[in-house]
């Protein structure tokens, strides 16, 4: 998403830009091509030097400065940018910004650019709070800027609150998002679940199974990525969510199926990811179950098809991608799955090699019979592939 982009990184004068080298450090891992821009302000926290060392590239803090290259000045740095990223934002330069002001040269590039903005407000959380803040954050989002939210916690003041700088991580996935805004999957709405069911059998214990989601909620990120509008539908998992998708938790197979039901009603497509428990214990004690003797016999029952109902619904135009996680004739199992439930991509994977690591050998099979094989390869590159071919079937009306 970032190989080759041109990022535009603003940093103005709050305590939070030295983190903000950090920020600058992945961007260039990821492969951007960064060029900072300080305010007189923010040199006094931290060196252009920390930049231009971590960047390679020349940093930006006069608009009368000396320039060469292809970036004749503001005009063309603000041209040839993919994204303007502001972090962090204080509430002095979200006032400028908002009023317009171009007397330095981040105003200067914010008015001259077309590329989309990401603000990233840092500040105590009382500046945050203040109307007038609130007030020209509005303006700036009406403008068409993005808006990262600040994090909770302990501020540099020692107080605790709304201000903090979000995490690396996070803002690297706002600036995904953001340049995937017009990306092929833009405005297709896409419900992803991911993760495993949790079946109770009494207060404290559940019939489950080992997913742990990696794979669904790196399929939801693509997505997003892609530019898509996406609800991602979660059994019990130990990661966090993706930034910007619609996040329903569930634990239980009826409440997956609850929710599925519930938002593919005007979705595109459907991407099952989840490992849903087959079986539940027939009966739920309401006390924890006491230990009685060698042995304990547990009835099941049989949980809901959640694919399986759905192929007899009308919901033309919905896209259904499914898996079939399989231990053993993988490809005959999946083909049979893919007819009975009505898909037009099914993902088979061998379910002892891949439930719970970090990468995955999958086999892409199609409703007309053609089959992809993707190499084993790391869960988020073969969702980033998973997101390409959903991205063609919504092309092709499928």
């Amino acid at each position: 998403m970032l190989e080759g982009k041109r990022v535009v990184l603003g940093v103005s004068g709050g305590i939070a830009a030295y983190k903000v080298a950090d920020l600058a450090s992945k961007l260039v891992q990821a492969g951007a091509l960064v060029d900072v821009i300080m305010t007189e302000a923010a040199q006094r926290f931290v060196s252009p030097l920390t930049f231009q060392a971590l960047t390679k590239r020349p940093v930006r803090t006069d608009v009368f400065a000396d320039w060469l290259g292809e970036d004749t000045g503001h005009v063309g740095l603000a041209h040839n940018a993919d994204i303007l990223v502001v972090a962090p934002a204080t509430a002095h330069t979200i006032a400028r910004l908002a009023i317009g002001l171009s007397d330095d040269l981040l105003g200067a590039m914010y008015l001259s650019t077309r590329a989309p903005v990401l603000l990233v407000p840092a500040m105590e959380s009382g500046m945050y709070l203040h109307p007038a803040t609130q007030e020209h954050l509005q303006t700036l989002k009406s403008r068409g800027a993005t808006v990262l939210a600040p994090a909770k916690g302990r501020l540099a003041s020692g107080a605790t609150g709304v201000g903090r700088l979000p995490e690396t991580p996070e803002i690297m996935a706002a600036i995904a998002r953001v340049l995937g805004k017009h990306g092929p999957l833009a405005g297709k709405r896409v419900i992803v679940t991911a993760g495993g069911t949790q079946e109770p059998l009494d207060p404290v214990r559940f019939i489950g199974n080992r997913s742990s989601g990696k794979m669904g909620y790196a399929i939801a990120e693509e997505a997003a990525n892609a530019g898509a509008d996406v609800t991602l539908i979660s059994g019990p998992v130990a990661i966090p969510p993706p930034f910007g998708v619609n996040l329903v938790r569930v634990t239980t197979a009826n409440s997956m199926e609850t929710a599925v039901r519930e938002a593919i009603q005007h979705a595109d497509a459907l991407v099952m990811a989840a490992a849903v428990a087959d079986y539940a214990p027939a009966e739920v004690s309401k006390q924890k179950i006491k230990k009685s003797g060698e042995t304990l016999t547990v009835n099941l029952k049989r949980n809901p098809d959640i694919l399986g109902n759905l192929a007899g619904m009308d919901l033309p135009g919905l896209v259904r991608i499914g898996f079939a996680a399989e231990t053993q004739d993988l490809l005959v199992n999946a083909r049979l799955k893919l007819e009975k439930k009505s898909l037009d991509l099914i993902v088979a994977n061998d379910a002892v090699a891949s439930i719970g690591s970090e990468e995955s050998a999958l086999t892409l099979i199609k409703r007309d019979g053609s089959m992809e094989e993707l190499p084993p390869m790391p869960k988020q590159e073969s969702a980033r592939l998973i997101v390409e071919r959903l991205a063609t079937l919504l092309d092709a009306g499928t």
